[in-house]
């Protein structure tokens, strides 16, 4: 019963300390953005895209994205989504190595989505 409660305790703790990076590792402003035109870049992989995502993104996977980012305009801002955060983070940082200016993290796509599109 005791490591249970560990457990439970140890997955709480990372949960929050997840949430807690996630809002300060998002970029503020997105809706405005977007509403200026940028461009939403889910880096998921096609399987996971087709699952669903936010409509008029352009799915570019991470895997993929230090080969395919000349498809890009470095010109244009793009807000970078996956499924959680992490490879978002990683794809703003690659394309801002490449001499993009205007990269955004937006996140999880989900939750991004509700940002843009509250119901």
């Amino acid at each position: 019963m005791k490591s249970v409660l560990i457990i439970c305790g140890i997955a709480f703790i990372l949960y929050v300390v997840y949430r807690v990076y996630r809002f300060q590792a998002l970029d503020s402003g997105l809706p405005e953005l977007i509403r200026k035109g940028a461009v939403i870049l889910d880096v998921r992989t096609e399987k996971e895209y087709e699952t669903g995502h936010i409509e008029g993104s352009v799915n570019i996977s991470l895997g993929t994205i230090r080969e395919r980012y000349v498809e890009l305009d470095p010109e244009k801002t793009y807000i970078t989504v996956c499924s959680h955060g992490l490879r978002s983070v990683k794809a703003e940082n690659i394309l801002k190595e490449r001499g993009f200016k205007h990269i955004y993290n937006g996140g999880a796509w989900s939750d991004l989505q509700k940002t843009i599109n509250p119901r």
